[in-house]
C-alpha cells in the first residue's frame, strides 16, 4: 500500500535529522554527504509512494488528471512534504550548504507523523463531484508547491531572526526560539509515537502527549516543552556561531527567504487564487464566495504581498522583514490545516 511506503519515507526523514546534527558538530564532509544521501533516499522512496498512490487512484477514477493524489488532507500533506524536501535538496545542491537540513528534516518528519497522530484517513476513495475537474491538477498542485516554498522561507527567516538579534529579551528573539523549541518537541513526540506504535498500551500513553488523559504524562509533556523552549532561548547564540562556522551569514538567509517567497508568491497567485476562482465558477457557479478556505487564502496572499511591498517599496531589511515571513507561514499553516480541521466549508475535504 502507498501509505506504508510513505510512512517509511517519513521515518527516513526523521533519521536524517540526527545525521545532519552530527555533521554540524563535526563538520565532516563524509557525514554531510551521508545526511544528504539519507534525506535524498527518503525523497526517492516518498516519490515511489506518491506514484503508487497515483496508480491506486487511477484504478478508481480512470482519469490521468483526476488521479493526481492531492485530493484530500492526507495526500496534500504528503505532497507538501515531497515539494519541501525536493526544494531544499535543490538549494543544497546549488549553494553547497547543508546545515539547513536539520529543520527541513524536522518539518518533513513531523508532517508525515501528523497523518498518524491526527488519525487522518488514508483510504483511496472516489472523487467527490466538486473535485471531478481538470482544474484539480493546476489549482491544487501549484498551491502546494507555493506552500513548500513558503515553508523554506519560514526556516531561513527563523534562523535569520535568531542570528541577527542580540537582545535575548526582545519579542522577535523569544518568539523565534520558542517556535524552534516547539518544532523540536513535536519531532521528539513523533519519534516516541513511531517507536511505540506497535504497542497499544504505549500508544495510549505517549500519543498526543500534551493533551494526554493521564495528568502525569500531560504535566511531564508540558514541562518538557517549556524546558526545550528555554534551552533554545538560552543557547540561541550557539546557532549563530554554528551558522557562521559554515559560512552562512544573515545576508544569505535573508536572500533565500526572499527568493523562496518571490518564487512562491506568483505560483500561489496563479494556481491558488486565479485557477481556484475559475474552478469555483465551474463547480459552484461563482468565482468567489467567501468560503473559509477562500478567505484565508486571500489573507495569506495579502501577508506575502505585504512582505514584497515592504521589501521593495518601503525598503525594509533585517529581522523586521523576516518576522513577516514567519507570520506568513503560520497563516499558511492555518489556511492549509486549520480550515480543514476546524472550519466547515466547501473546501473541507480532509477527513479524520
Amino acid at each position: 500500500m502507498s501509505y506504508q511506503t510513505i510512512a517509511i519515507a517519513g521515518f527516513i526523514y526523521m533519521l536524517s535529522m540526527p545525521v545532519y546534527i552530527v555533521y554540524i558538530l563535526t563538520k565532516s564532509k563524509k557525514i554531510g554527504y551521508a545526511a544528504t544521501g539519507i534525506l535524498a533516499a527518503g525523497a526517492g522512496i516518498h516519490t515511489y509512494g506518491f506514484v503508487q498512490r497515483f496508480k491506486e487512484m487511477y484504478e478508481i477514477n480512470q482519469s490521468f488528471l483526476r488521479s493526481i493524489p492531492v485530493t484530500n488532507l492526507y495526500e496534500s500533506l504528503v505532497f507538501f512534504v515531497l515539494c519541501l524536501v525536493t526544494g531544499y535538496l535543490l538549494i543544497e545542491w546549488k549553494y553547497r550548504k547543508k546545515s539547513l537540513g536539520v529543520l527541513v528534516s524536522i518539518i518533513a518528519g513531523i508532517t508525515i507523523s501528523l497523518t498518524e497522530l491526527l488519525g487522518i484517513s488514508k483510504e483511496v476513495q472516489p472523487l467527490v463531484p466538486a473535485l471531478k475537474s481538470n482544474w484539480l491538477l493546476a489549482h491544487v498542485t501549484l498551491s502546494f508547491i507555493a506552500y513548500a516554498a513558503f515553508g523554506i522561507s519560514f526556516i531561513t527567516a527563523i534562523l535569520h531572526i535568531i542570528t541577527e538579534t542580540e537582545n535575548k529579551k526582545s519579542f522577535k528573539y523569544i518568539f523565534s526560539t520558542v517556535l524552534m523549541g516547539l518544532m523540536f518537541f513535536m519531532f521528539v513526540s513523533a519519534v516516541i509515537d513511531t517507536a511505540t506504535a506497535s504497542n497499544p498500551k504505549t500508544v495510549r500513553m505517549f500519543h498526543s502527549t500534551l493533551g494526554n488523559p493521564s495528568l502525569l504524562i500531560s504535566i511531564l509533556s508540558w514541562t518538557s516543552l517549556i524546558a526545550i523552549a528555554a534551552v533554545c532561548w538560552k543557547y540561541g547564540d550557539l546557532i549563530k556561531r554554528i551558522l557562521h562556522g559554515f559560512k552562512i551569514d544573515a545576508q544569505f538567509l535573508e536572500d533565500i527567504t526572499y527568493k523562496a517567497i518571490a518564487f512562491g508568491f506568483p505560483v500561489f497567485t496563479i494556481g491558488g487564487l486565479v485557477f481556484g476562482a475559475i474552478w469555483a465558477d465551474q463547480a459552484w457557479g461563482r468565482y468567489w464566495g467567501w468560503d473559509p478556505k477562500e478567505t484565508w487564502s486571500l489573507i495569506t496572499w495579502f501577508v506575502y504581498a505585504f512582505y514584497l511591498h515592504s521589501k521593495f517599496i518601503r525598503g525594509w531589511r533585517g529581522t523586521k522583514i523576516s518576522m513577516i515571513a514567519v507570520f506568513g507561514f503560520l497563516v499558511t499553516i492555518f489556511t492549509y490545516l486549520g480550515v480543514n480541521l476546524f472550519l466547515s466549508g466547501l473546501h473541507s475535504y480532509g477527513s479524520m
